[in-house]
């Protein structure tokens, strides 16, 4: 089969493929399966579309010792990246989450990891969306679930002293992720960057908190 004739989307044992060679090469500010799809998400509904070389760099660390392995990973990668764009497009996204072991020993969803994939994504194209959060309060409300979410799992700090969130509102924000997607994908497409705003990569934050779970879609 031709990479023409792939299918956008990774099958589940693709997706199960990808995140075992993630987990195998993760250290502690290394994102997995559910960063990278917050990572290729963010990007692709942001101010200025990556090159291949800008994501890739947050999400390998190490070149590859196998030839075939390494042309095997960057073949998923890209695939997830298409399927990425093709679901915004067709308003069928949905987030990669992780899931947490609970107290009680349940599983229960958490956007921990997509969150910090999805802020590294703003960070590649940080002068812009600084600007634009700073003059456009509606692009901060289209947002809201992510930052709300992001504040809750440590990946965003506030000097704002918001009230934590109670499952129902956790599992809410979750729910609203698709919508925030699409509509801040639809202001950047209505609200293009100018010639004044600095689309280039602003400064790195510090490196993230460690992070449980596996990837589920």
């Amino acid at each position: 089969m031709s990479e023409s004739e792939w299918p956008a989307s990774l099958a589940d044992t693709e997706l199960e493929e990808l995140d075992q060679f993630l987990r195998a090469h993760a250290k502690d500010e290394h994102l997995l399966l559910d960063g990278v799809h917050g990572l290729l998400t963010s990007l692709a509904i942001g101010p200025a579309p990556p090159t291949p070389d800008e994501w890739l760099a947050e999400v390998l660390h190490e070149p590859f010792t196998d030839v075939e392995e390494g042309e095997r990973v960057l073949t998923l990668l890209a695939r997830l990246n298409d399927s990425v764009l093709l679901e915004i497009e067709t308003g069928a996204y949905e987030p990669i989450l992780g899931e947490i072991d609970t107290d009680d020993g349940a599983t229960t969803f958490t956007a921990r990891g997509w969150c910090e994939g999805f802020s590294r994504g703003i960070d590649l194209r940080a002068p812009a969306w600084e600007s634009r959060l700073g003059q456009d309060s509606d692009l901060m409300q289209y947002l809201g679930p992510i930052i709300a979410l992001s504040i809750e799992d440590e990946v965003f700090e506030s000097d704002a002293d918001f009230a934590p969130l109670s499952d129902d509102e956790y599992d809410e924000c979750l729910a609203r992720i698709p919508d925030s997607v699409d509509a801040v994908a639809s202001y950047w497409r209505e609200n293009p960057v100018t010639e004044a705003e600095d689309v280039l990569r602003g400064e790195s934050r510090q490196p993230p908190r460690r992070r449980g779970g596996r990837w589920v879609h």
